[in-house]
């Protein structure tokens, strides 16, 4: 009967364990859930609200928006570390402070232009053309001397027949649009391999939301004599406006908030994902956040320019999965090379 007991003993200490690491798993499941859910409602809500000022409501200062974007980041993120919410990485040394400017520079230029291309494309081409930001990232690995194998390249060629469909089918093109979200998309790309390269040594790697506690500053700090220079005025009118118009400061004052929010749930959402899942959820994204801005803004849109960006989208999918077969290969090579040796 001893024996009896300690058996009934230990199954129900088991149970209890399984029980535990099921509600465990239940609480992660919920948490992954949200933090997609939210990333996927701020990140489609910034740039609803970015078009929607810049386009519909009149407000023509993407300079200046992108500076109130940075100066929300940079509040917000102080607070998010101080609370503890993330734990702080600290910058190693002046030269590690001058690679962070530089991914700022970067990152602020990209942000503006992409601010510009809303003034005059629809979300949908924007969308598009930013499927495109495979091709920018392999051109930038590869001037850096980061080359890939023949068939990641082969996969980039339905990406282009893509844009160009897109393009040549979009009834509301517009060459400064276009150029803007070219230059947004490069940018997104260039800072995407200059981090990869600037950040690769174990001690100086920083995660998204330190990285951007650094970044926002910087930007912001570039910024103010930007928008001073190029869009005279800016700070004047939107005083005027903001004492005229409550509904103006809650527009502005939710733009912000939703600038700094994507980039939370975003390092949420790279936590508790793996990077596949991240691509998955990103080009999902893009489609969502297409279909929702052409419901909200009733913009035109043709089937070959559907299509076109469809053709993108599979291409991206072809990519990424090239860029993993590659990447296993290649793992695959070293190990058996320092097996060999040793």
């Amino acid at each position: 009967s001893r024996t009896m007991g300690t058996r009934v003993s230990s199954t129900g200490v088991l149970d209890g364990r399984r029980g535990q690491k099921l509600g465990h798993t239940r609480v992660m499941g919920i948490q992954t859930a949200m933090a997609v859910l939210m990333w996927y409602t701020t990140n489609i809500g910034v740039i609803l609200l970015n078009k929607y000022l810049l386009s519909v409501y009149g407000f023509k200062f993407p300079i200046l928006l992108t500076l109130l974007h940075m100066i929300s980041c940079t509040l917000c993120c102080a607070s998010v570390v101080t609370i503890g919410l993330v734990p702080l990485q600290k910058l190693k040394s002046t030269k590690h402070a001058i690679k962070v400017a530089t991914l700022a520079f970067v990152f602020c230029c990209s942000i503006v232009a992409g601010n510009i291309s809303l003034r005059f494309i629809p979300v949908s081409f924007s969308q598009a053309i930013g499927a495109t930001t495979p091709i920018f990232t392999a051109i930038f690995a590869a001037m850096f001397g980061r080359v890939e194998s023949g068939r990641t390249y082969c996969a980039l060629v339905p990406i282009v027949i893509g844009i160009v469909l897109a393009s040549r089918a979009e009834p509301n093109f517009h060459l400064l649009g276009f150029s803007a979200a070219v230059l947004a998309t490069a940018g997104r790309a260039l800072k995407s391999v200059l981090q990869s390269l600037l950040l690769a040594s174990g001690d100086e790697q920083l995660d998204s939301m330190n990285l951007l506690m650094y970044m926002a500053p910087m930007a912001a700090l570039m910024l103010f004599p930007a928008t001073i220079v190029m869009e005279g005025g800016a700070f004047s009118e939107v005083m005027e406006l903001a004492s005229s118009s409550t509904y103006f400061i809650v527009l502005l004052l939710l733009n912000a908030m939703f600038a700094f929010l994507v980039n939370l749930y975003n390092f949420l959402v790279t936590k508790y994902t793996s990077a596949l899942t991240l691509q998955v959820l990103g080009n999902a994204k893009g489609v969502l956040a297409t279909f929702i801005s052409v419901l909200v803004f009733k913009n035109r849109v043709t089937l070959i320019g559907l299509l076109g960006y469809g053709v993108a989208i599979a291409g991206v999918v072809l990519y990424s999965n090239e860029k993993k077969r590659t990447g296993k290969e290649r793992a695959h090579t070293l190990e058996k090379v320092r097996v060999g040796h040793s």
